[in-house]
């Protein structure tokens, strides 16, 4: 695997975010998550969702193709309710 350094800025929100997603990992696994290893993830995840940029201009666009492509992905997976 070829890995990249990649430097971002992030509020102090979204650090905050992310030290408690490693903390809850660590104190229910006992396994340390680095931000890095989050972040990596999440770029992961929004490949297997096939996410792409077209038409993307915002913040706003780019939750709404998430929302979107996760409400499909829902919707295969979920058999329909069979009545009693």
């Amino acid at each position: 695997m070829n890995l990249q350094r990649v430097v971002t800025f992030l509020n102090r929100y979204e650090v905050d975010f992310l030290d408690s997603l490693g903390k809850d990992a660590l104190f229910s696994t006992g396994i340390k998550i680095s931000r890095a290893k989050l972040i990596a993830w999440l770029v992961d995840f929004m490949e297997q969702l096939r996410i792409n940029g077209r038409g993307i201009k915002s913040k706003r666009d780019f939750e709404n193709r998430i929302l979107e492509v996760l409400g499909q992905n829902l919707k295969s997976e979920v058999s329909p309710h069979q009545p009693r």
